[in-house]
């Protein structure tokens, strides 16, 4: 498989911001640690009539959802996605590491109040992800990169569609009626291949304020607006390679930081351990250790056995499986989640803590078994 010049930019790219994200849940566990509950309010600081985290949360992440977006359209159009026999092995991959863990959470929680966490351990956290891969250097082989890079692409698009199928509030016709006019008037100057950004921004701050206003989650029009911006498939330089372009640097050292401190303020004390130790924690550790690799792999395994699929050259069911535990690390998208399926503070904290445990043991675990089955595969035995 080809290692294109985009891959190499999106891959480091993402090992950067996976790296600084490593960087700051660490200051920012500590500074709770030590800073206590002055620390955590801080972040509740009202900023035009709402917290600064909202703006966080609901805001800036918008902009990391456009990125998300302009990333998975680029797969569709030119991408891993635009051949659908290339397609196929990152898309079963991903559908199993979204239905296993599901399940393996809902067998913990299934008719109780916490069973609307199941898509908590559904997620991939790509930058997070694919830094650890980084850190075993040249070792990994091509295939293995960009397989791992499209099964986090392909499982983000998949948690767009679970937010907003799954976690959105009561709806109000009348603002989801605005935002689509307004998002039907984008793709009208997407037909008419109008290059000028700033008609874009004003009309995607429009639908951004129309999505929230009508219960729908407002970082999905992150993505929907990427859909809107022109994309062209001749090779020159279009409005939405552009923008991908710009927003890298923005979202890996800005948008996502701030994101991890907001969202990790949490104090690492007995108790908190001791809160995890519920079906609701249990569902998201073990959903993703267990639930995301077993998915990917025997997914894999199924395709590959029915001939709709094949492992590319270079990698082997080895490479598979402790990829499939190195995509258990959700932490992004996992929190994110976590914050629209849950409102109590002790809720919220313990399955922040189950996620970090989760991700910390898959990275872990995703890392020693890359890098011992890729030393036998370098050394011949």
């Amino acid at each position: 498989m080809k290692w294109s010049k985009v891959y190499r930019e999106f891959f480091e790219s993402e090992r950067t911001a996976g790296l600084l994200l490593m960087v700051c849940t660490v200051v920012s566990l500590l500074l709770t640690y030590f800073l206590g509950s002055s620390y955590a309010h801080l972040w509740h600081t009202h900023f035009f009539n709402h917290p600064v985290e909202f703006w966080i949360n609901d805001g800036m992440m918008t902009v990391f959802f456009l990125l998300v977006g302009l990333e998975i359209k680029r797969e569709i159009y030119v991408g891993e996605f635009s051949d659908l026999k290339k397609s196929m092995m990152p898309l079963i991959a991903a559908s199993g590491g979204m239905v296993v863990p599901a399940a393996i959470y809902l067998a913990f929680n299934a008719g109780t109040a916490t069973s609307k966490g199941f898509g908590i351990p559904m997620a991939t956290d790509i930058a997070f992800s694919l830094a650890v891969l980084s850190l075993l250097g040249n070792r990994v082989p091509a295939s293995l990169k960009l397989f791992l890079t499209a099964l986090a692409i392909a499982d983000d698009l998949g948690a767009i569609v679970i937010i907003a199928v799954f976690y959105t509030s009561g709806i109000s016709l009348a603002n989801l009626g605005m935002a689509l006019i307004v998002y039907i008037a984008m793709l009208l100057l997407s037909k008419q291949n109008v290059q000028h950004l700033s008609i874009y921004v004003v009309l995607g701050i429009a639908l951004w304020f129309f999505m929230y206003r009508s219960g729908i989650h407002p970082t999905i029009a992150g993505v929907l607006i990427a859909f809107a911006i022109p994309f062209s498939k001749e090779g020159n330089p279009s409005l939405s390679d552009k923008l991908q372009h710009a927003l890298h640097k923005p979202v890996a050292f800005l948008v996502l930081p701030l994101f991890a401190l907001a969202n990790t303020a949490i104090v690492l004390s007995l108790s908190a351990f001791t809160e995890v130790a519920t079906p609701s924690g249990y569902g998201i550790i073990f959903g993703l250790l267990l639930g995301k690799p077993l998915g990917i792999f025997l997914f894999v395994l199924a395709g590959v056995a029915l001939n709709v699929c094949t492992i590319p050259s270079g990698m082997n069911r080895h490479h598979l499986f402790w990829c499939g535990v190195l995509a258990g690390i959700g932490f992004t998208m996992s929190i994110f989640i976590t914050l629209l399926a849950f409102d109590q503070a002790a809720l919220l904290n313990a399955s922040k803590v189950a996620i970090i445990i989760g991700s910390l043991l898959s990275g872990i675990l995703g890392y020693t078994g890359l890098r011992l089955t890729l030393n036998k595969r370098r050394l011949k035995f």
